[in-house]
């Protein structure tokens, strides 16, 4: 198996890399290469070795190796609450949201054969498309992740066959990786990320031009096995103009190294803030009524809403920044979560004209409203 994951809004940036991966039950042999990070990995058995080129394990790369091999991560936990996923109608979507003690997932089925669409949780979100078959499988060929606004990433499985001859030397392990020189990933609750900081975790809210003035944001933070944060993606925010400023400080933010059965691991966290910022008004976007941006809309895709007893409309808040990419959506009327998944998959294929005034494209907010039967 081949994939190619690339950030296609911007195929130059450092999202990019080629996974390879030869199977051979309970053999594994896998490479990885990306700009800053690559990796040659061959699991026989209890043997494991393990190459890196270096420190750190994006966690973005990271969720496309998850995606790609192990796309329902929280299986095995699932199993073990008594949640019940109901089966597609003909071509409808079903988006069961389960939970498991603090844990939430939100995973999305569809189409006649009832395939895995979508899965969101804490740290890790796809989107499975293009299903093909391979033997007696349907395999999703394209799966998507759009980690922030105007970064949209996707992984493309370029090659797929059967492996006839395989090449048992591929497969040899003749002299281990030492766990010490092996990356590993855990995951911590927030309070324990707030008591190994060593730089603080307060923040300096800024003011902001619109929306509310206090509620809450989450992000998603990612260090290496020394401390550092590398990574933070946006988790929600109550005012997404406080999201770029939050997230520019969190990255500065430094841990002590987290250790797990006596060796230095990476560590991923959710973790959420509680903001009071003052309001500056000349900071505010302009907000389009649902007729103006159907007017700059020049390709639309209509909802696929499940059937229920819903109210007469859907109404979401969207946002699109200068060159006319949609940036953001936000269940501003509390929509049941099927109904603003749908929604927001229709949206994110809707493409815009730049909002002009006076001779210069502006980012702006717009009532977008849907009507259900």
């Amino acid at each position: 198996m081949q994939a190619t994951p690339v950030e296609t809004t911007n195929p130059k940036s450092e999202y990019q890399a080629k996974i390879e991966e030869y199977w051979l039950a309970p053999n594994k042999y896998r490479t990885i290469e990306s700009p800053g990070f690559s990796q040659t990995l061959v699991v026989n058995g209890d043997k494991v070795f393990e190459d890196n080129s270096g420190d750190y394990f994006p966690w973005w790369l990271n969720e496309f190796v998850t995606a790609i091999f192990d796309p329902l991560p929280m299986l095995s936990t699932l199993k073990q609450s008594d949640s019940q996923i109901p089966k597609p109608a003909d071509r409808n979507q079903t988006c069961p949201d389960l939970r498991l003690r603090a844990d939430r997932w939100v995973i999305c089925f569809g189409g006649s054969h009832g395939l895995l669409q979508s899965v969101f949780m804490k740290g890790y979100s796809s989107e499975f498309k293009d299903y093909k078959k391979f033997a007696d499988k349907n395999v999703a060929r394209l799966i998507e992740n759009d980690p922030e606004p105007r970064t949209d990433l996707q992984a493309k499985i370029v090659s797929l066959a059967e492996l006839t001859q395989p090449d048992e030397k591929m497969f040899e392990v003749q002299a281990p990786t030492p766990e010490t020189r092996r990356i590993r990933t855990i995951r911590l609750d927030e309070e324990t990320v707030r008591k190994i900081s060593v730089s603080g975790t307060d923040i300096n809210w800024l003011p902001v031009g619109e929306g509310l003035t206090r509620g809450g944001c989450a992000v998603y933070i990612s260090a290496d096995r020394t401390g550092q944060v590398r990574e933070v993606w946006p988790g929600g925010c109550d005012n997404a103009g406080l999201e770029d400023n939050l997230r520019a400080q969190v990255k500065k933010w430094r841990l002590k190294p987290t250790v797990a059965n006596s060796l230095p691991v990476q560590v991923t966290s959710l973790v959420t803030f509680t903001f009071q910022a003052s309001q500056d008004k000349s900071k505010a976007l302009p907000e389009l009524s649902d007729a103006d941006v159907r007017k700059l809309a020049f390709y639309t895709v209509p909802p696929d809403f499940p059937p229920g007893p819903y109210r007469r409309e859907a109404i979401v808040q969207i946002s699109v920044d200068e060159t006319g990419k949609l940036t953001g959506v936000n269940n501003l009327a509390n929509l049941p979560s099927n109904l603003f998944l749908a929604a927001d998959q229709a949206l994110s294929q809707w493409r815009f004209r730049p909002y002009v005034v006076n001779g210069k494209a502006q980012y702006f907010h717009a009532i977008v409203v849907f009507p259900l039967k």
